[in-house]
């Protein structure tokens, strides 16, 4: 398929699982590409010539204005934003006592019946913590995007960005940091689509489900198993999956899309 033949795009964490799989999406279907990701080898070496790799840490504004200029002296502009970089956890955010509540629970029963044993993050969660998964998942999204329209406003030829969210900013199945970092990023995504229409961009976001990457390979079969069975289709989501509704919203056939959000969770609930 060639829909998105002559479109410049930006894939931030594009080196591997979701990323990677979006980016080589939108260079079959004809877009130029630019992976940006903490490491420029890995970032070029998802997709090679013609297509460019960066290195970008979108927690840092510096680093994400630097990208930007590099990807728009290689491509010339852009006319694809995919927000994708993100973090789910960072030291200091409870998550380790959470799983040790958890552990704890499972080996004495009686006790979590009782509810003498819980399973906390919060009150265990420091600054750090919280701030590292903010700055990176929903200030980066922030930083990402506001280098891209500036961009897009000077082309004037609109354009259109895909915010990768989470089905946890609505079940709230995940760190409390996290949870609440792509529930602001599907908040943003509505407040700049009603901002950027009358510029001809449309910015919408994906809420993957569970999808097999290297985040879940070290997990046990086991809990793999009981995350698939929480969806109607007994399975994780391929990235390649999550990465085809992020080429329907980024072409022609979403032109009448903005300020939408794409549910991918194989029914684990529907909304």
């Amino acid at each position: 398929m060639t829909r998105l033949n002559g479109k410049r795009a930006v894939v931030t964490g594009g080196a591997q699982g979701i990323g990677a799989a979006i980016a080589r999406r939108l260079a079959s279907e004809g877009a130029l590409v630019a992976v940006l990701d903490l490491d420029a080898i890995r970032a070029g070496a998802v997709l090679g010539d013609p297509h460019h790799g960066f290195a970008c840490d979108v927690a840092d504004t510096a680093s994400v204005d630097a990208a930007f200029a590099a990807v728009r002296a290689a491509l010339g502009g852009v006319d694809i934003l995919v927000n994708n970089a993100g973090i789910g956890s960072a030291p200091g955010d409870g998550m380790a006592e959470f799983y040790a509540g958890q552990a704890a629970q499972a080996n004495d029963p009686a006790a979590r019946a009782d509810q003498t044993i819980h399973a906390d993050q919060t009150i265990h969660c420091q600054d750090e913590g919280w701030l590292r998964v903010m700055t990176v998942t929903l200030d980066g999204t922030f930083r990402c995007s506001r280098a891209a329209i500036r961009i897009m406003a000077e082309q004037g030829s609109g354009g259109s960005i895909i915010n990768i969210a989470s089905t946890a900013a609505v079940a709230g199945n995940g760190p409390i940091p996290y949870c609440t970092a792509k529930a602001g990023i599907i908040g943003m995504t509505r407040a700049m689509a009603r901002e950027l229409a009358p510029r001809g961009i449309r910015v919408n976001a994906v809420n993957p489900g569970a999808t097999e990457t290297p985040i879940y390979a070290p997990l046990p079969q086991e809990v793999k198993d009981a995350v698939a069975a929480d969806s109607v289709m007994k399975r994780l989501a391929h990235p390649d999956e999550i990465a085809g509704a992020v080429a329907f919203l980024a072409g022609p056939d979403a032109s009448f899309a903005t300020g939408s959000t794409v549910t991918v969770n194989g029914g684990s609930w529907f909304i």
